[in-house]
C-alpha cells in the first residue's frame, strides 16, 4: 500500500514539529452486507474503506490527522497537519529512524470471502428468516441481516516497526417481531466470527431463527416485572455486557490514565469479590473480538490478566494511555478505522469459570430474577453507574422459575456489582456486539459463567408475583 521509501519521508515530516514519535496506520478493508425483510433481499452492498492516518506524540500529547488520497503529496501535507497539531512540543534532536523490521501476523492458511458469492451469502438468510417467520403465527415481522469485511492493516513507526495482519470478520443477526394486536416484543440472535466463509459450514442458521421468535412470543405473554432490590441470576453470553459496560470500560487506560474511572488508582486491592477472576483475551482464535496477532499499534495481542480472585491485576494500556501511567502497552489499542486516532478497546472479555452449581444459584436465591438474556444499555465510567435492559427475564419465587417476566431493568454501580457476585458457574460462553468509544465502533465479545448477584436494583412496573 506504501513503499519503504515514502513511509520514513512521510514520518521524518510529521517529526519536523518536534515529536519524539511518528506512526501511520495503512488500512485497506472490503466489505459486504446484505439486509433481508419480508423473506426478500431488501439492501445489498459493498463497500472499501482505504487510507491512511498518521499520528505523532510528543510525551503524553498526541496529534492525529488522515487521508483517503494516498499519493506522495496527500501524505506529506497530513503529516504536517497531523505534526502542527503538537502545537507544546519543544524543539528536540531528529529522531533517527532505524531499518524497519517486519512482522507479519496474517494467518496464511486463512479463508477470507474472496470466493463468496452472494447467492452463498442469501442462502444463510433464507434459513434463518424462513425458521423464525414460521415458528408462530404472532411473528408478524422478521429481518435478517449478514456482515463481512475482510480487513488489511499496516502499521509503520518511527521505532522501526512494519507490521502486519489481515483480519476476516463475519456476523449473522435475525430480529423477529411478536404482536398479539396491542403490544409488540422482539428476539434477537447474532452470533459473530473472526473468521471467513468456511465458519458457516454445518452451520444450523434456521435455530436461531427459532430461537429468536421464540424469544420474541414468550415476552408477549410474560406480565411486567417487579420493582425493587433483589438477587439476581445472569446467564452467560450477552450477559457479560454488565462486566463489559459497567466494569471493564472502567479499566481501560482511555479513563484511568486521566483519573476518570472508578478504578484508577487501585492496582493491587480488592475491587470484586474473591470468586470473580476476569480475561480480556485479544488472541482467541476465529473470535469476532480477534485482534489476529496485534492491535492497531503494532503490538502483540495478549490475554489480560484483569482481575484475580477479587483482586484488581492490570488494566488496558494503549501507547498514549501508557506514557501518561507510566506503564507498557498491553496489546489494547484499537480503533475502527484510519479516520480514528488509536485508544485502549477492550477484545473478548469475560469473567472465568468458578466452581458453583448453576441449578443452586436458583434454588437458594429466594425471590428474585433470572435474567436469561441482557440487552442494551448506558454506564458512566467515572462512576461506574449503570443500567441494563433485560430482554429475556424469569421471576423466581422461592427458588422456582415461576413465570416470564418482561420490562426488567438492571440498575447500580459497577464496583459494587462486582463485590456483591457471590455465586460464578463452571461453564462460560460468549456472545457478539460492536463497542462504541471515542475511537469508533468495534467488534467485541462478551461473557461468563452463570452468575449470581446478591443484590441489585431491578426496575420495572408489575404488581408483586
Amino acid at each position: 500500500m506504501i513503499d519503504p521509501n515514502l513511509a520514513r519521508n512521510v514520518l521524518n515530516e510529521a517529526l519536523a514539529s518536534g515529536g519524539d514519535f511518528a506512526e501511520l496506520f495503512c488500512e485497506d478493508t472490503q466489505g459486504t452486507s446484505i439486509t433481508m425483510s419480508r423473506g426478500e433481499v431488501e439492501n445489498a452492498s459493498y463497500s472499501r474503506v482505504r487510507g491512511v492516518g498518521i499520528q505523532v506524540l510528543s510525551g503524553p500529547q498526541s496529534s492525529y490527522a488522515y487521508t483517503a488520497d494516498t499519493s506522495e503529496d496527500a501524505l506529506l501535507a497530513t503529516a504536517r497537519a497531523a505534526s502542527a497539531g503538537l502545537r507544546d512540543a519543544r524543539a528536540a534532536s531528529p529522531v533517527h529512524i532505524p531499518a524497519f523490521r517486519t512482522v507479519d501476523h496474517a494467518q496464511p492458511d486463512a479463508v477470507y470471502f474472496g470466493d463468496t458469492t452472494n447467492a452463498q451469502r442469501i442462502a444463510l438468510l433464507r434459513s434463518m428468516h424462513a425458521a423464525a417467520a414460521g415458528h408462530s403465527t404472532e411473528i408478524k415481522q422478521v429481518q435478517c441481516r449478514y456482515l463481512d469485511s475482510d480487513q488489511r492493516v499496516w502499521v509503520i513507526n518511527s521505532e522501526g516497526l512494519w507490521a502486519s495482519t489481515r483480519r476476516p470478520y463475519t456476523r449473522i443477526v435475525v430480529v423477529a417481531v411478536a404482536s398479539d394486536g396491542t403490544s409488540t416484543q422482539t428476539g434477537f440472535r447474532g452470533p459473530g466470527f473472526g473468521r471467513g466463509f468456511d465458519v458457516y459450514e454445518g452451520f444450523d442458521t434456521a435455530a436461531l431463527g427459532r430461537e429468536a421468535a421464540e424469544m420474541a412470543v414468550t415476552m408477549l405473554h410474560a406480565p411486567e416485572c417487579p420493582a425493587g432490590l433483589f438477587p439476581v441470576v445472569i446467564d452467560g453470553g450477552f450477559g457479560g455486557v454488565i462486566f463489559h459496560e459497567a466494569c471493564g470500560h472502567s479499566l481501560e487506560a482511555t479513563s484511568v490514565s486521566k483519573g476518570n474511572s472508578e478504578f484508577a488508582g487501585k492496582m493491587g486491592q480488592q475491587i470484586a469479590a474473591p470468586c470473580v477472576s476476569a480475561y480480556d483475551d485479544g488472541t482467541w482464535p476465529d473470535a469476532w473480538g480477534s485482534l489476529h496477532g496485534m492491535d492497531d499499534e503494532g503490538h502483540p495481542a495478549q490475554n489480560n490478566l484483569l482481575i484475580e480472585n477479587g483482586i484488581l491485576k492490570g488494566y488496558l494500556v494503549d501507547r498514549v494511555g501508557g506514557r501518561r501511567m507510566e506503564a507498557a502497552p498491553t496489546g489494547s489499542s484499537r480503533r475502527e478505522s484510519y479516520t480514528y486516532a488509536p485508544t485502549s478497546r477492550m477484545t473478548s472479555t469475560y469473567i472465568a469459570p468458578g466452581t458453583d452449581d448453576p441449578d443452586e444459584m436458583i434454588t437458594t436465591m429466594g425471590n428474585g430474577l433470572y435474567a436469561k438474556t441482557l440487552g442494551g444499555g448506558s454506564v458512566n465510567p467515572i462512576t461506574g453507574e449503570f443500567n441494563f435492559a433485560v430482554d429475556e427475564g424469569y421471576w423466581v419465587k422461592n427458588g422456582k422459575i415461576q413465570t416470564p417476566v418482561r420490562g426488567a431493568t438492571l440498575i447500580g454501580k459497577g464496583g459494587q456489582v462486582l463485590m456483591d457476585i457471590d455465586r460464578v458457574g463452571p461453564s462460560r460462553w460468549m456472545a457478539q456486539g460492536i463497542c462504541g468509544s471515542v475511537s469508533g465502533g468495534v467488534p467485541v465479545d462478551l461473557g461468563q459463567p452463570r452468575i449470581r448477584v446478591r443484590k441489585i436494583t431491578v426496575g420495572g412496573k408489575g404488581e408483586a408475583l
